[in-house]
């Protein structure tokens, strides 16, 4: 009688240790991102390819991560909530993942602008970046704390305000580059960042809508 309490108590052990791979994946990416806007903004190649450096790190438990999860699918067979919480996890480590390939992305920018002074200082492509960065560091906190409020205020107004901070910056620098021939190179790198920068922010949505689904049960867009 005693054997099954000590198997789930294990189960239990199992299911943390993954949560806090998630959560060490999350906290990775998140200091990445910041990594490679600090590049950008400081035309800091050094740092740019320490950002670069970290993919495969990114990559090694993202991958340690699904693997964790199919042997717990595969020999525990968990039901319901334990089950909603596995795929949950194995979802958003592929979002976490894609965050990390877009902050590569934007170090990789920040090494092809190194060389040229920008043609203006770089004011709203940070602002945009700390919108998108608390986005990834709120939607780990909602995980942790199970905080449905939080991921609905990240599926509708925190990706609203990225949206909107993006659909300005694609405007004022097309028409930068249509009246300045000379930045036209420039402004479209820096339009690939904005785009990054949306993205990330899109994959927090994802991971949220699936805390979403593993708290309720129901598999809902929110965003």
């Amino acid at each position: 009688m005693s054997e099954r309490p000590s198997i789930r108590r294990t189960f239990e052990s199992q299911l943390q240790a993954l949560e806090q791979n998630l959560l060490r994946l999350g906290s990775m990416v998140e200091e990445m991102l910041d990594g490679a806007i600090t590049a950008l903004v400081n035309q800091d190649v050094a740092l740019a390819n320490r950002v670069i450096a970290r993919d495969d790190e990114a990559d090694q438990l993202d991958l340690d991560i699904e693997i964790e999860c199919m042997n717990l699918l595969a020999l525990q067979q968990p039901m319901s909530r334990d089950l909603r919480l596995i795929g949950t996890v194995l979802r958003a480590t592929t979002d976490l993942e894609r965050i990390g390939d877009y902050s590569v992305d934007i170090a990789k920018v920040a090494i092809r602008l190194s060389g040229t002074p920008y043609f203006k200082p770089l004011v709203d492509i940070p602002r945009m970046a700390q919108l998108a960065k608390k986005m990834v560091h709120d939607t780990l906190r909602a995980f942790v704390d199970r905080d449905l409020a939080a991921v609905q205020r990240i599926c509708t107004t925190d990706d609203d305000q990225v949206d909107a901070m993006n659909s300005r910056l694609f405007d004022e620098l097309l028409a930068a580059m249509q009246t300045r021939p000379e930045v036209v190179v420039q402004a479209a790198y820096f339009l690939l960042v904005t785009r990054f920068l949306e993205r990330v922010a899109d994959h927090c949505t994802n991971i949220a809508e699936r805390i979403f689904y593993m708290e309720t049960g129901e598999l809902v867009e929110l965003a």
